[in-house]
C-alpha cells in the first residue's frame, strides 16, 4: 500500500512541474510580464557581457561585480551548448532542463523503501514560488550538483567529495557539504578535486579567484537581516543613501561598516556553533548529513550581509533532499522556508520599490520575511543538536555506544558488512 501510495504521489509530480515550469519560461521570455523590475536583465546585460569577456579567455578582472568562483564561468558559457539560440534563450532553456534534471533525481530517491516522495514535492513546488528570478540566475545550476551530492553521499563518499568540491568553485556554499561526513575518503577527494580543478584554471585563464577582494567589499545589502537597522533608521533621521553597488543595492552611509562587521560576527558565530556541534555530535542517523547541511547553509544564508532571492532556492533543494528522508527533523524549519521563499517573490520584484524606499509594506515583507528565516533556523538548529548531541534528548542510547558507530573521517566497513548495513550509513551533504 506504502509503495502504491508513493507511485500515486509521484504520477502528478509531472503534470504539476510542466505547469509551473511552463509559467516561468513564459516570464523569462517576457511573453508574459512579471510585474516589478526585469529580473532577467542580469542575464540580457551582465551574463553576457561576461560570457564575451570569457570567451576572450580570460575573467572579468575589471569587473567587480564579478563575485563568483572560477567554476562559474562553465555556468555563463553553458549556453553555447545550444548554438541555434540567442544566448538569454539558451541560459534559460538551460536552467528548466537542470530543474527537471533536479526533479528526477528526488522522484527517484523518493521512489527507494525507506525514503519519500516528500522531497521532490517541495522542489516542485519550492522554485516557482520564487518567480521568475530563479531561472534569471545560475543558483539552479549549483544547487543540483549539491542535491546530486547528497542523494550519492550515502554509499558514495567519493562521489559527495568530488560534487562538493566542485560545488564550491561554482558558488563556495556547497563546501558545507561535508560538515558531517564522516568518511575520510569523502574528505581526501573533496581535496584533492579542488586542488585540481583550481590548479587547471591558475594554469589556464588568469584571475580565477580576482573574486575573493571583490566579495570582501561588498556592504550590507537592503534585503539582508542587518539592513533592517537602517530600513527602520530612516525613519528617524538616518543621513545615508540607497545606491548601486558591487552589483545589489546596499545601504551607504553612516554606521553601515559596523553593521556590516556585525554580520560578520554573527556568521562566525554560526561556523562556531557548528564546529561545536560536529565536536559533540555522536548519534548520526541515515538524515543526519542532509539535515545538517540544511542547517548550515540555512544560518549563513540567514546571516549573511546579502540575502539575494536566488539564494532561497539554495535552501529549497536542500529542503527537498532533508524531506527524501521520512526521519528527517526538519520538517517545520523546511514548511517555514517555503513560506519565505513565497514573500520574498513579494519583496522581489513586485514590491521591491517599497523594499527601496523603505515604507510601510517593504518594511512589513522584510521583517517577515527575515523573521522566517531566522526562526526557521533557530528551530532546525535546536532540533539537530538534540537529536544528535548525547544528553540533550530523551530515550537516547548512551554515547559509548553511539561513539563507536559515529566515529568522524573513518574509512567504510569491509564491504560484507556494509551490504547488510548500508541503509544506516549517512548521507551525504549539500552547502
Amino acid at each position: 500500500m506504502e509503495t502504491t501510495g508513493t507511485r500515486r504521489s509521484l504520477a502528478w509530480l509531472p503534470v504539476i512541474w510542466c505547469l509551473t515550469r511552463t509559467l516561468l519560461l513564459l516570464w523569462v521570455l517576457k511573453v508574459y510580464v512579471f510585474p516589478g523590475p526585469d529580473v532577467t536583465s542580469d542575464v540580457h546585460v551582465i551574463y553576457r557581457g561576461w560570457n564575451d569577456v570569457l570567451r576572450s579567455g580570460t575573467f572579468p578582472l575589471e569587473d567587480v561585480t564579478w563575485q563568483y568562483p572560477p567554476a562559474a564561468a562553465l555556468a555563463i558559457l553553458s549556453p553555447a551548448l545550444l548554438p541555434f539560440l540567442d544566448y538569454a534563450t539558451a541560459f534559460f532553456v538551460l536552467v528548466c532542463v537542470t530543474d527537471l534534471a533536479v526533479l528526477a533525481l528526488l522522484a527517484y530517491a523518493g521512489r527507494r523503501p525507506g525514503r519519500s516522495p516528500r522531497g521532490a514535492w517541495v522542489w516542485t513546488a519550492g522554485v516557482p514560488l520564487l518567480g521568475p528570478t530563479v531561472y534569471a540566475r545560475y543558483d539552479v545550476m549549483v544547487t543540483a550538483v549539491a542535491v546530486a551530492a547528497l542523494l550519492a553521499g550515502a554509499r558514495h563518499p567519493r562521489a559527495l567529495g568530488a560534487l562538493a568540491a566542485f560545488g564550491a568553485l561554482l558558488k563556495v556554499w556547497p563546501a558545507m557539504l561535508l560538515l558531517a561526513a564522516r568518511r575520510r575518503s569523502a574528505w581526501v577527494t573533496a581535496l584533492g578535486t579542488g586542488l585540481l580543478v583550481s590548479a587547471l584554471f591558475l594554469l589556464t585563464v588568469p584571475g580565477p579567484f580576482a573574486f575573493l577582494t571583490f566579495q570582501r567589499d561588498r556592504g550590507t545589502e537592503v534585503e539582508s537581516l542587518g539592513a533592517l537597522v537602517f530600513h527602520v533608521a530612516r525613519h528617524f533621521g538616518w543621513q545615508g543613501e540607497v545606491k548601486l553597488n558591487y552589483g545589489s543595492i546596499e545601504f551607504l552611509g553612516p554606521y553601515v561598516s559596523e553593521v556590516s562587521t556585525g554580520a560578520l560576527f554573527f556568521t562566525g558565530a554560526a561556523f562556531g556553533w557548528l564546529v561545536l556541534w560536529r565536536l559533540l555530535a555522536r548519534h548520526f542517523e541515515e538524515h543526519t548529513l542532509a539535515d545538517a547541511a540544511f542547517v548550515a547553509v540555512l544560518m549563513f544564508t540567514t546571516t549573511s550581509r546579502v540575502i539575494s532571492p536566488q539564494y532561497m532556492v539554495w535552501l529549497v533543494g536542500l529542503a527537498a533532499v532533508c524531506l527524501c528522508f521520512p526521519g528527517s527533523r526538519m520538517r517545520l524549519p523546511v514548511a517555514l522556508v517555503l513560506v519565505a521563499c513565497f514573500v520574498t517573490v513579494l519583496e522581489f520584484p513586485l514590491y521591491f520599490a517599497d523594499v527601496v524606499a523603505s515604507n510601510g509594506l517593504g518594511l512589513t515583507l522584510l521583517f517577515l520575511r527575515n523573521g522566517l528565516l531566522v526562526a526557521a533556523a533557530l528551530i532546525a538548529a535546536r532540533a539537530l543538536w538534540r537529536a544528535t548531541v548525547p544528553g540533550t534528548a530523551p530515550g537516547r542510547e548512551p554515547a559509548g555506544a553511539a561513539g563507536e558507530r559515529s566515529a568522524v573521517l573513518t574509512e567504510p566497513e569491509p564491504a560484507g558488512a556494509r551490504r547488510e548495513a548500508g541503509d544506516l550509513l549517512p548521507p551525504g551533504q549539500p552547502s
